[in-house]
């Protein structure tokens, strides 16, 4: 099965952090690209080339439209 990409806002949970577009860590960001599967979140920021993993128990909140 071909994990179905998604497109809004995440939340880590504290102590947690993936780099924006400047390279600044941060905990909250919105308008990213993700992916969950396997227990990992697969996450890409806007004005990123790289996609950045985090565990699934780094996650507080992932929003999408409907």
């Amino acid at each position: 099965m071909t994990p179905h990409p998604r497109r809004g806002t995440v939340e880590l949970r504290p102590g947690y952090t993936v780099l924006d577009a400047t390279g600044t860590p941060v905990d909250r960001a919105e308008d990213v690209e993700f992916t969950l599967e396997g227990g990992f979140a697969h996450l890409r920021l806007p004005g990123t080339r790289t996609v950045q993993t985090v565990s699934a128990p780094a996650v507080h909140r992932l929003t999408h439209p409907a």
